[in-house]
């Protein structure tokens, strides 16, 4: 391998940068209403990141990032509108807001347009630990990529591999109103992962790891994520089909991620406002066992989404989105709330920290709680509708016999609909996954249909 360009990451001057994005906004905002905006909103931004790519010992990409950008929304009584520049000198910014101005005077009122209601916005900003920067160079990133694929090699029965990567990055954001509200944020992250192949021909399996945080320091060393991109792959050789049958299903943390995930698309405003979702209208009504919780924890500590403010300026807060089996909300922006008579949950923008609350149970107790079933390690295709919740994708994993796995499963179908699954919920797992926005450990479901041969 040639040696490496000898590239730096360039770090950020945290609070010289959120100052220079403040004057920004502030500017942009006196602007907009001098140029007749009864409202606005900016938000300013910043980035910079780097990233690797290796495959076979050798680097395949290296790419540094830098970004910077401005985007204005402006308000002329119930109309519209909406402007970007990647480009912050003055004349760009007034470029900015006379096109969003150019275009709310075009568009049809919408009584549901405006600003967030004042009183509504944050006013405490307590540090979420998101600020970790690390002077990162080229050769150190590539080091860890190669560490990583090396180790996931270093396994006889991996015959191939598609790479390697290892990625670094940090952002700073600042978003102010005509409300006067200003808050800004500022965040880093890091993240690795390693995609392998063993076996050959017809027989050859393909499986990953990877590993993601606001601290490098909590990133698990390289060569964890790639022995575990090895055991993964490997697991899965030699495998079969299954006889078509209704079974006990355990969804692994990373496919049960995806099911909290359809049941938040569900929830969202906008699909209940355009009668888009399974859901609507479901608010106080009984989803899941007696059992379930599930918090958003928008102020976790150096949480993957974490923030003291939604993208409208609106202070977020711990809660209950499943209560003790009910529907304690839906996931609204201030947008949504006005088409549905609500009030905004501080979720323009999205989601934040879900924690799917578990039992007492690891993995290995949820297989023998289960008997014979089938323990799901992945899903695949597009097969789920919000509208109707009817769920069917296809999925590998392994046929479980007395508790125990027996044998690697492909090429089956699990399917049935959303609200069967989440009513027939029996345990959730301890061993949680916390990487990214949902955590959550190992889900069981008492039954699925599950079409094979």
């Amino acid at each position: 391998m040639s040696d490496p360009p000898m590239v730096t990451q360039p770090s950020l001057d945290r609070e010289a940068e959120l100052d220079s994005l403040e004057v920004l906004v502030g500017k942009a905002l006196r602007l907009a209403r001098k140029s007749g905006a009864s409202d606005a909103e900016v938000t300013a931004h910043t980035s910079l990141g780097l990233s690797v790519a290796v495959r076979l010992g050798d680097v395949e990409t290296l790419e540094h990032m830098q970004d910077r950008g401005i985007s204005v929304t402006v308000f002329i009584g119930r109309r519209k509108g909406h402007a970007s520049s990647a480009d912050l000198r003055s004349e760009s910014i007034e470029s900015c807001v006379k096109h969003a101005l150019d275009i709310a005077r075009y568009t049809q009122e919408d009584n549901c347009n405006g600003l967030a209601e004042s009183s509504l916005m944050a006013t405490e900003f307590p540090d979420l630990d998101l600020w970790h920067p690390v002077s990162m160079d080229a050769e150190s990133a590539i080091e860890r990529a190669i560490a990583c694929e090396s180790a996931g090699r270093s396994d006889d029965r991996i015959t191939n591999s598609e790479g390697s990567s290892f990625n670094a990055g940090m952002g700073l954001g600042v978003y102010g109103n005509s409300n006067g509200f200003i808050g800004r944020s500022a965040g880093t992250h890091y993240g690795q992962s390693c995609i392998l192949l063993a076996g050959k021909g017809d027989g050859m399996q393909r499986d990953y790891s990877f590993d993601s945080r606001r601290c490098l320091d909590d990133l698990e060393s390289p060569e964890v994520t790639g022995r575990e991109a090895a055991r993964r792959t490997v697991r899965r050789l030699g495998a079969r089909q299954l006889a078509t049958a209704e079974m006990p299903v355990l969804l692994a943390p990373e496919v049960a991620k995806g099911i909290i995930g359809h049941l938040v698309g569900a929830l969202a405003g906008s699909a209940i406002y355009r009668n888009a979702s399974f859901l609507k209208d479901m608010a106080g009504e009984t989803l899941f066992p007696g059992w379930v919780n599930l918090w958003e924890r928008p102020r976790l500590a150096r949480g993957a989404s974490s923030a003291t403010f939604d993208s409208e300026g609106v202070a977020t807060r711990k809660r209950l989105i499943i209560d003790s089996g009910i529907l304690a909300g839906y996931v609204l922006s201030s947008y949504s709330a006005r088409r549905l008579g609500l009030q905004t949950t501080a979720n323009a923008g999205g989601v934040r920290n879900l924690l799917l609350e578990p039992g007492g149970e690891e993995t290995a107790d949820l297989l023998r709680q289960m008997q014979n079933g089938f323990y799901v390690t992945e899903v695949m295709g597009q097969g789920v509708s919000l509208v109707t919740g009817d769920y069917s994708r296809g999925a590998t994993g392994f046929l479980i016999e007395g508790g125990q796995i027996s044998y690697p499963v492909e090429e089956v179908t699990i399917a049935g609909n959303l609200r069967d699954m989440f009513l027939n919920m029996t345990a959730a797992g301890r061993d949680i996954d916390t990487r990214g926005n949902i955590h959550c450990g190992p889900v069981l479901i008492s039954t699925m249909m599950v079409a094979g041969t």
